[in-house]
């Protein structure tokens, strides 16, 4: 059953417009698919110069990773905000996002990781058209990498 744009707008920290996926259409421990229209927008925040360059559609990914990390979390547990610390092996396929007439259906699938730091391979289609994909690394707590140095604790 898919989970609505209000599903969200209450699990991941991305708010308002910055909230740029329509729904999550399907999703298991490894994997979760989402679709999106936001990029067609005239108002989206990420647009610059009249243009939303293909590169945004890192932040697409991004938002399915957080909505994959909510689903995943206990049913009672508060929302963790993680960072993206880094992307790698990102292939842009097409030039911008703007002008794609379809919704995007955007894709990630943990392929490593524990309970702070995981890998996710990310893509991004249009119908069967791949626009961008890539792998990155989501840090849930900054500070945990910090104590494994010596001489710092958690705080």
């Amino acid at each position: 059953m898919p989970l609505d744009h209000a599903w969200l707008l209450a699990h991941i920290p991305h708010q308002g417009s910055m909230c740029l996926l329509d729904r999550i259409d399907s999703w298991d421990a490894q994997h979760i698919q989402c679709s999106a229209s936001s990029h067609r927008a005239p108002d989206n925040p990420l647009r610059a110069h009249g243009r939303l360059g293909v590169a945004c559609g890192i932040e697409y990914a991004a938002q399915a990773m957080a909505a994959h990390g909510a689903l995943l979390a206990a049913a009672d547990s508060a929302p963790r905000a993680g960072y993206l610390a880094s992307v790698r092996a990102v292939e842009l396929h097409v030039a911008r996002l703007d002008d794609i007439a379809a919704d995007l259906r955007v894709e990630a699938e943990r392929v490593s990781g524990d309970d702070n730091t995981i890998l996710y391979g990310f893509s991004v289609f249009a119908e069967q058209e791949l626009l961008l994909n890539g792998r990155a690394i989501v840090v849930l707590d900054a500070a945990l990498l910090d104590a494994t140095k010596p001489g710092n604790t958690p705080s």
